[in-house]
């Protein structure tokens, strides 16, 4: 007659559970803390163009990391300088995503004595059929007040094909991926480290419809269940492998 029996398991195997355990545990906890934070960012971002417009000079250079500020900025467009972000979906329509250069408080970014402000216009339906160019509206000419929201750069995730900027001549310039140092490089000009998100404006002739570049809480959660599975599973794996089958 046969029984299950448990078999004393080696200190490895003890060791090397319990630490596994508590590694996938680990993990799950900070996909949750992950979770937690995405929330609140995304609940900030929300929030800010609803907020009271703060100080530009005092978030300019080193804005805060858990928000994203509402701004005013006086300046003047970078006069001959774009960059389009090609291949952006909206309702199911192509287009691009603009940028312009911006000298803040009336300096000339194109001298290279102050940092640029990188602007999103906003998003634009274009076909790219053969021969047409996106029907971006002018740039405004002279002193401007901007207003909008001090957000980070975009993610631009797997890249291929290495820095398509410098391999064009023409203005507005395509590319995948809005890299500030790529782009500096390109306005020869260091730029201020996040983006100005315009606010919406129906007579801009752009869509801003802005989504911070987040991964959504409930992917975190996804990989927080999965952890957390992980070690169950390692638990379940244990007692299978030490209580055998034997002869009573």
């Amino acid at each position: 007659m046969s029984a299950r029996r448990w078999r004393r398991p080696s200190w490895f195997a003890i060791v090397l559970t319990v630490g596994g355990i508590a590694l996938f545990v680990r993990l799950g906890i900070w996909q949750l803390d992950r979770a937690n934070e995405a929330r609140r960012l995304l609940d900030a971002f929300d929030a800010a163009p609803k907020a009271a417009f703060e100080e530009f000079a005092a978030v300019r250079a080193a804005p805060p990391a858990d928000r994203y500020p509402h701004v005013r900025v006086r300046g003047r467009f970078v006069a001959g300088r774009g960059w389009l972000r090609d291949e952006q979906v909206r309702d199911g329509k192509l287009g691009v995503e603009a940028y312009a250069a911006f000298a803040v408080d009336g300096g000339d970014a194109s001298h290279g004595n102050v940092a640029a402000l990188l602007v999103d216009r906003g998003w634009i339906a274009w076909s790219h059929e053969r021969g047409t160019q996106p029907p971006l509206p002018a740039l405004p000419e002279g002193d401007v007040e901007l207003a909008g929201v001090y957000a980070p750069f975009p993610g631009n995730g797997i890249r291929v094909g290495g820095n398509a900027l410098a391999r064009q001549s023409t203005w507005p310039k395509l590319t995948l991926a809005i890299d500030a140092q790529e782009i500096a490089a390109d306005l020869g000009q260091p730029l201020l480290p996040r983006v100005l998100l315009l606010d919406a404006d129906g007579a801009a002739g752009f869509v801003r419809a802005w989504t911070p570049s987040v991964m959504p809480p409930e992917r975190h959660r996804g990989y927080a269940i999965q952890w957390f599975a992980f070690a169950v599973a390692a638990v379940v794996i244990f007692i299978l492998l030490h209580f055998k089958k034997g002869r009573k």
